[in-house]
């Protein structure tokens, strides 16, 4: 049976119910104290209990029938005007299914529960398209940053292939950079893909340590280059993965070191701890950025500068997977251009708990 014929036989069996009591109350309450027999008075003729069952019974009988027809055709109307609602989100429902998820209910009315669950699905749809939306571009741009490493390695080996008396140490150096890349990218991609599944064991996790053995490991890129890098704050513990943390802060800390001035350029690591969230700051010098830049940096593959494409250039992916690490880890990632040139980024995380358990 469908939910309408089912609410209507529901309110129709109230219907008889109620009316049943009502009778059983007025025989148990007044008719049992009626004599069965009718009798004569001084004053005339007073009916017995059997007199008024008669003459009370047809009329009841109808009356019970009259409700019964009532309930079925009135509960049939309610419960189709209390299912349109539900048959504008089914309908929603199957478009969904077959990849329209454009389209919005956008239910009227006040809010009660029909309300509540079409706004709740319209959210989820909107969630949803920006998703698709977001991992079609992905797939889109990732498609073609692997393109072209794999149509670089074509060219080169043509050339080797139609020049045997090329210098091949050359081209195999450049073979080696192209094909580093492609590993580079991969590498990013999965553990992109990583992030966004959550699929990862928490255990406690320092980030003022992390933050000095991400220092540690850029420190000489940072001298190849002339930037000063500096570490400071408090101890910082949260609970996530130790990998994916330490990739987001090596990630910060490698932005921030190739996002800097030619020269004389310093990089800022900080940690700091209240006793609902941990943070850390990377701030740098570097280009004054403009807020529309700024705001797309965490896209995948957005380059700040063109100067990116040079040596330790990465691959685009670098803020995309710290802000993929901080949202896994329920956190939020604050990107802002410093007035005097250069940004600061911070990933605020929860806090661990006192006492927790590696």
């Amino acid at each position: 049976m469908s939910v309408r014929l089912k609410l209507t036989l529901s309110y129709a069996g109230f219907l008889m119910v109620a009316s049943f009591l009502l009778l059983a109350a007025v025989w148990l309450f007044l008719l049992r104290y009626v004599p069965a027999r009718a009798s004569q008075t001084i004053d005339g003729f007073v009916p017995g209990r059997d007199d008024l069952v008669r003459a009370f019974g047809p009329v009841v009988a109808w009356v019970l029938l009259f409700l019964l027809a009532f309930g079925l055709v009135g509960g049939w109307f309610l419960a189709g005007r209390m299912l349109v609602p539900l048959a504008r989100i089914t309908e929603a429902t199957r478009r969904a299914a077959n990849g329209s998820l454009s389209y919005r209910i956008e239910l009227e009315g006040r809010n009660d529960e029909f309300r509540e669950l079409a706004d709740s699905f319209d959210a989820m749809l909107a969630r949803l398209e920006a998703q698709v939306a977001e991992q079609r571009r992905f797939a889109a741009n990732a498609s073609h940053e692997l393109r072209t490493p794999l149509a670089i390695t074509q060219t080169l080996l043509e050339v080797a292939r139609t020049d045997p008396d090329r210098d091949h140490g050359a081209l195999m150096e450049r073979l080696r950079i192209v094909n580093d890349r492609a590993i580079a990218l991969t590498e990013a991609l999965l553990l992109l893909s990583r992030a966004d599944q959550r699929s990862f064991t928490r255990e406690e996790v320092d980030l003022s340590l992390l933050a000095e053995e991400a220092v540690e490991t850029l420190l000489p890129l940072a001298e190849q280059r002339g930037v000063v890098l500096e570490t400071s704050g408090d101890i910082a513990p949260t609970l996530g993965s130790h990998a994916l943390l330490l990739q987001m802060t090596t990630n910060l800390v490698h932005n921030a070191i190739v996002h800097n001035l030619p020269d004389h350029g310093t990089v800022h690591v900080s940690t700091a701890v209240d006793p609902r969230s941990v943070t850390l700051t990377v701030e740098n010098t570097g280009e004054h950025l403009a807020p529309q830049l700024v705001s797309t940096l965490t896209e995948p593959f957005q380059r700040g500068t063109e100067r990116l494409r040079g040596d330790h250039a990465g691959v685009g992916l670098g803020l995309a997977i710290v802000a993929s690490i901080v949202t896994a880890h329920d956190g939020r990632l604050t990107i802002v251009g410093r007035p005097e040139g250069g940004m600061r980024v911070t990933a605020a995380l929860p806090a661990a708990a006192s006492g927790a358990i590696r």
